[in-house]
């Protein structure tokens, strides 16, 4: 019987190891079933109409920790749709308006990715799929937009708005639900306005060319 790689209670860890050939073929198998050399269960067999993650679109959800009871049942249904169409979603990982997208996504067995500002993932949204935590601090506003093909900004604050301000100038689409409106904006330059999360949704997956 195989030994894990820790070794057997009471040894030392490098003891349990085994020859390096051992280890060599544990890492081997190990490969194998990432790569699929085992036929997945029920439980994570993906609907044939579900992109790839990697082909997916990725759309950033944003809008404020402290939202109230419409922001977050508007971005519950965000969350929601958006995981129907098979998109990833990005949020900051915390709470309000991205815990509500989180939620929506993991009702809807979705992908929901947390870019946390700490350095502790145990400050993670339970219903995330993935928490990464950057200790970036309130930067991470960045790599959210950096990440996303398209962000949907839910409600405001300055957080949401410094966002939406560097997707802006990053030429990524945003639409806004909502939100706060930018009335110095050039024309053609402020987020799209949208009324529902499904004219939010439609509107940010025509905007990435998934319609």
């Amino acid at each position: 019987m195989d030994l894990p790689l820790g070794g057997a209670p009471g040894t030392h860890p490098k003891e349990g190891l085994g020859s390096s050939s051992d280890v060599r073929r544990r890492i081997l198998r190990l490969s194998r079933r990432t790569a699929g050399a085992q036929q997945p269960g029920p439980e994570v067999a993906m609907p044939s109409d579900v992109p790839h993650p990697i082909a997916a679109p990725y759309v950033g959800v944003v809008g404020p920790a402290d939202a109230n009871r419409q922001e977050t049942a508007l971005a519950r249904r965000v969350g929601e749709l958006l995981a129907e169409r098979g998109a990833v979603v990005l949020c900051g990982g915390l709470g309000g308006v991205m815990a509500a997208a989180a939620t929506g996504v993991r009702d809807r067995g979705g992908l929901a990715v947390g870019l946390l500002p700490g350095t502790d993932r145990a400050d993670a949204d339970p219903h995330l799929t993935v928490a990464l935590a950057t200790g970036l601090g309130e930067l991470r506003n960045g790599l959210i937009v950096r990440a996303s093909d398209a962000l949907i900004a839910v409600g405001g604050s300055w957080g949401t708005l410094s966002e939406v301000a560097l997707a802006m100038r990053l030429g990524r689409p945003v639409v806004s639900l909502a939100g706060w409106s930018v009335p110095d904006a050039p024309p053609g330059a402020a987020p799209v306005p949208a009324a529902t999360p499904e004219e939010a949704v439609a509107a940010v997956l025509a905007a990435v060319g998934r319609t």
